[in-house]
């Protein structure tokens, strides 16, 4: 007589339809309290046997995998449904394009049970070579860390996988990308002439004199400015992300406008009294200072098409130029002019100077001149 096997090891029997070993394993119990069973076949005994150890193994070491169809594309798609729940619809957008461009058509059909460092070492290699360091910093970001860490760990939670092999993996640096640049000041006063009777005049005016984000500007409201105060100024409090909060708590600020700004802003003002009278019915009132011909808030691809526009009529090459680059452009101005880091620091809304030096390196006037300039004062050349 066949020797029974002892509870918990399992159970192997003949299986007449299928021609195969069966091997299964109760590893626990629904909340309805069903049997769970994990059960695998073998052409063999011994084969259903050895598959039934490891069966065994897995689930005393709480690494059972209890779905072998579970793919990659099913762990992306569990995270971009379930995983996002709260973040801003653009967030969602964004994830799920670049979920789609970038990893279900590469690694998508791969059984996440067969996933392996290789597999996702090789793919982002191949990123690597595509996509420039910035482009490949915020795929690792939003992607990595976010779609394949999260969807993988979201997986491995729910018993689909072992372990995460993504956290096994090195990230490589990706082609170098355009680098930033900003407008030199004939540059700068060529596109201000140009901008002149044009939407986004005030808009270009603000970003190159005041250093606001274009995030920052898009936000702004009327509330937050005063054209009449001593000296006339903006608090930059708001910005277009989530929850309208500024990028960082030092963001947050208050700023002296130079005249060419509170000129710019009171035409500004007088040309949307009169694009709302132009709106009629159809006008939103949301109190935006830069807002669309019905008021609403403008998006980032409205501010560049004018900003190209723009930079065509000043005799700029309009594709190697971003609305961004305004901001880079004023710490430049700023720096050139004599101006210390720790002041330009606070007007653009860093945290500390080493945010300012690491962003902007290539902005701020390399030469520190204090030293040399003292030496020369206490040793003069005899």
């Amino acid at each position: 007589m066949t020797k029974r096997r002892s509870r918990g090891d399992g159970g192997l029997h003949w299986d007449e339809a299928r021609q195969r070993w069966i091997a299964s394993l109760t590893v626990g119990y629904t909340p309805a309290g069903k049997r769970i069973v994990k059960k695998a076949s073998g052409k063999t005994k011994t084969a259903a046997k050895d598959k039934l150890k490891q069966i065994v193994r897995d689930y005393e070491d709480g690494l059972l995998v209890s779905s072998t169809g579970y793919t990659v594309a099913n762990a992306v798609q569990n995270w971009l449904d379930f995983g996002l729940s709260g973040r801003d619809p653009a967030t969602v957008d964004e994830c799920t394009i670049l979920a789609n461009k970038h990893i279900i058509p590469a690694l998508g059909a791969r059984k996440l049970v067969d996933l392996t460092a290789d597999d996702v070492d090789h793919w982002l290699a191949d990123k690597a070579k595509e996509l420039s360091t910035r482009t490949f910093r915020e795929l690792r970001s939003i992607f990595v860390r976010s779609i394949f860490v999260r969807s993988i760990s979201r997986a491995q939670a729910r018993d689909k996988v072992k372990r995460n092999v993504v956290l096994l993996c090195e990230i490589p640096k990706g082609k170098e990308g355009r680098p930033s640049k900003s407008l030199t000041l004939d540059q700068a006063e060529a596109i201000l002439k140009a901008s002149e009777g044009t939407a986004l005049h005030a808009y270009i005016v603000m970003s190159l004199l005041l250093g606001a984000r274009t995030e920052e500007l898009r936000a702004l409201t009327w509330s937050h400015v005063n054209l009449d105060s001593t000296p006339p100024s903006i608090m930059v409090w708001r910005s277009v992300r989530e929850g309208g909060d500024t990028k960082t708590r030092k963001s947050r600020r208050t700023l002296a406008m130079p005249k060419r700004c509170v000129d710019a802003l009171k035409l500004h003002r007088e040309c949307q009294d009169v694009a709302k009278k132009a709106a009629g019915d159809r006008w939103q009132d949301n109190n935006l200072v830069f807002a669309s011909k019905v008021g609403t808030e403008l998006d980032s691809h409205n501010v560049r098409r004018s900003f190209r526009a723009v930079l065509k009529k000043a005799g700029l090459n309009a594709q190697e130029w971003t609305p961004r680059e305004m901001r880079h452009s004023f710490v430049s101005l700023l720096s050139d002019s004599g101006m210390p880091i720790e002041a330009i620091s606070r007007l653009v809304g860093h945290r500390n100077t080493t945010v300012t030096e690491t962003v902007y390196r290539k902005q701020l006037r390399p030469v520190v001149l204090d030293g040399a300039e003292a030496m020369d004062r206490i040793f003069p050349d005899i």
